[in-house]
């Protein structure tokens, strides 16, 4: 399915920009999707929502191999909103198995690779055995040097902000920093993905135009991409698309277009 904003905006995406990006040219540092579709995706084929995760897993397994391969330096991905816990609980049971036993049987993938693993959100509500194999999976990649691969886990970028301010204001209070020293990169520290670069493109499948609570405060100046295609059926050629629409974009962040 075509992705629709380069419908929308006119950008035209030809097999030879697709080359191009996947060469290196304008490739965006940073990748941030919201994995959507995944349960409409199943019910559409007659089986069960938990189906539509299963397949989810098999295009993080091709994307992030992908993203590795481009020399993209960090892929972050939306596995489970904050907002996900209002879901049945045996669905978000079958998330949580999905999730250790990605961390378990992809670390081969990951060390050939040479991926990094992190994990933003919040540990709160996620089983220990989850955890353990997520913190064990961190510890082996630990040592390697190629892209970072962020999984947004039990994540709110509202919450992630708050918690934010929260430790400015402890620090003040305690001295250890004043109020006139805080700026925008004394907030971005105390974020979660400090240290990370702020993602340049955007995408989410699905077909649906909202950011839904992602990573707020990092995305001030991505540029967006959204298909029409649900995340079991998105694809290579899809994030080539992607990186090939960004490569035409202008990015001004504020500025004035370049002569």
């Amino acid at each position: 399915m075509a992705p629709t904003p380069a419908s929308c905006a006119g950008e035209r995406v030809t097999e030879a920009s697709v080359i191009d990006a996947a060469r290196g040219a304008a490739l965006p540092r940073h990748i941030a999707i919201i994995m959507d579709g995944n349960g409409r995706w199943a019910q559409q084929r007659g089986l069960p929502r938990i189906e539509g995760h299963r397949q989810g897993v098999a295009s993080v397994r091709r994307i992030t191999e992908h993203c590795a391969r481009l020399g993209i330096e960090q892929l972050t991905l939306y596995c489970l909103s904050s907002e996900n816990w209002r879901r049945p609980a045996a669905e978000l049971d079958f998330l949580m198995l999905l999730l250790e036993q990605y961390m378990i049987e992809e670390r081969a993938l990951l060390m050939r690779e040479r991926i990094r693993i992190a994990m933003i959100g919040s540990r709160e509500g996620l089983p220990q055995s989850t955890l353990d194999a997520m913190d064990r999976t961190i510890g082996l990649c630990g040592g390697n040097n190629g892209m970072r691969l962020c999984l947004a886990v039990n994540y709110g970028g509202r919450a992630e902000i708050v918690a934010a301010a929260r430790r400015l204001a402890l620090e003040v209070a305690s001295g250890s920093i004043l109020p006139e020293s805080i700026d925008e990169e004394a907030f971005a520290a105390r974020l979660d993905t400090a240290g990370m670069p702020d993602p340049d493109l955007l995408i989410r499948t699905a077909g649906e135009m909202r950011i839904s609570n992602f990573l707020l405060w990092q995305i001030s100046y991505a540029e967006l991409w959204v298909t029409d295609a649900p995340w079991p059926d998105f694809s290579e050629k899809h994030l080539d698309q992607a990186i090939a629409t960004f490569a035409t974009r202008e990015r001004r962040f504020g500025g004035l277009p370049q002569s």
